[in-house]
């Protein structure tokens, strides 16, 4: 893979980058729309490859946060044109990495030693590269080791960069611009916190710690004395990435235990620790030679606030979502109804979240789930399909609900779709003989 000898940084550079991209977005809208006076019958599908193309190609020259969010939008599966996904889905674990050079040169700046003065052995040549870090192999003391660092400036452009990204995402979403404040800010502080390795081995000791005891899930050791702000050093772990095992995999009963091992990871996070993983996409698992889960990447940790958590789970129960009153009272606590909501507003957004919880808490109404159920991802496909169709959500302001949503909701959904390629039967409260 072709190599980065240079990341553009400042403001300008980056401004201009998204500039030359958004240019060639147009170019092939004139194009399709030349071409679809000719030819009525021509789909979208070769617009979708064509922007797809030119958005990733402009995104991963600039790495870090531009680039986490088409990490982000790639796991969003039942909401994207499959050409978005697709491309998208390549900034989880498959990006042009740093030039050796640029490698040593970053090493050296951040940790004040060359590689080599540290370990054994070092190899300048990535062997993963992803949105704000990538990954070189390290020998020390005969351990093999994986050593991730991150590119040069991505924490200072995360604000600049959130709001070149702003005034599209407010349109995109039908945001009112002062509302919409406390999402980005909860997205900026997330991305900023990314970036911070030392807080990342904090989590993720703080996670092997409280979870080695869930069944079939290993992680890797993690070492303080070869870690900085911007580099840290791990286990070196063996095993395929999560979306090349499903792609393979013919064992229902390995799926089952792999799947398992992941719900009941997620589940003690959230219920015991009230702090998620809240990056699930394929690139941060690897399974095993013993079809063991292999949790990586404890950067990105939700914290679940006790006011937020409690209402959010009563919305699981049944009862709740089917008593009109209840579920009223719990969608304001959420901050999905507002007070100052006219009676329109008030009954379209009620209607609409008994409509998507109805159907999101499916997993949790029985005592085991099927994920490989194709009914109920088609049926958040078409839930999907509705709403981006519905002309009256455009005309009401879509700053809804509380900012602990954004990372819970991607928790969520990241989840889910990998339980689905895994096509794994839980046993949904299998988590609670280990609390």
């Amino acid at each position: 893979m072709k190599t980065i000898d240079y990341i553009p940084t400042s403001k300008i550079e980056r401004a201009s980058k998204l500039v030359q991209t958004g240019a060639k977005i147009g170019v092939n809208y004139l194009k399709y729309y030349g071409e679809k006076m000719v030819n009525s019958d021509l789909t979208r599908d070769k617009l979708n490859e064509d922007n797809a193309e030119d958005i990733y190609d402009g995104l991963k020259s600039l790495k870090g946060s531009a680039l986490k969010v088409a990490q982000m939008l790639s796991m969003d599966k039942n909401f994207l044109p499959q050409a978005y996904v697709e491309k998208f889905s390549l900034s989880q674990f498959s990006v042009p990495p740093l030039s050796a050079p640029l490698v040593l040169k970053t090493f050296k700046n951040n940790f004040g030693k060359t590689p080599t003065e540290i370990f054994d052995d070092f190899n300048a040549n990535s062997v993963n590269a992803a949105s704000i870090g990538q990954v070189h192999v390290a020998h020390k003391d005969g351990k093999k080791l994986a050593v991730k660092i991150q590119y040069p400036g991505v924490a200072n452009s995360i604000s600049s960069d959130l709001a070149m990204v702003k005034p599209i995402a407010i349109r995109m979403f039908n945001l009112q611009g002062k509302d919409s404040d406390k999402y980005f800010k909860e997205v900026e502080d997330k991305l900023i916190e990314e970036t911070n390795y030392l807080l990342e081995l904090e989590q993720s000791t703080e996670v092997v710690n409280a979870c080695s005891k869930i069944d079939n899930l290993v992680f890797p050791s993690y070492y303080p004395e070869f870690s900085s702000e911007k580099i840290i050093t791990m286990d070196w772990m063996t095993g395929k990435h999560l979306s090349e095992f499903t792609k393979i995999n013919t064992d229902q009963e390995a799926a089952d235990k792999i799947g398992q091992a992941l719900w009941d990871f997620y589940m003690y996070q959230i219920h015991v620790l009230k702090k998620v993983h809240a990056d699930p996409h394929p690139g941060n698992f690897l399974v095993d030679s013993n079809n063991n889960l292999v949790a990586l990447d404890f950067g990105c940790m939700k914290k679940i606030p006790m006011d937020f958590y409690i209402p959010y789970f009563e919305l699981i129960d049944k009862k709740v979502i089917n008593d009109a009153a209840l579920f009223h009272n719990k969608l304001l606590e959420l901050e999905i109804l507002r007070q100052d909501d006219t009676k329109e507003e008030m009954a379209y957004f009620t209607s609409m979240f008994h409509d998507l919880l109805s159907l999101f808490t499916k997993p949790f109404q029985e005592k085991t789930f099927d994920f490989s159920d194709e009914k109920f991802f088609q049926s958040i496909g078409e839930l999907g399909e509705r709403f981006s169709k519905d002309t009256n959500l455009k005309k009401m302001n879509g700053s809804r609900g509380s900012k602990h949503f954004i990372y819970m909701n991607r928790t969520f959904f990241g989840l889910y779709n990998l339980m689905f390629d895994l096509k794994a039967k839980i046993v949904v409260n299998e988590f609670e003989k280990y609390t």
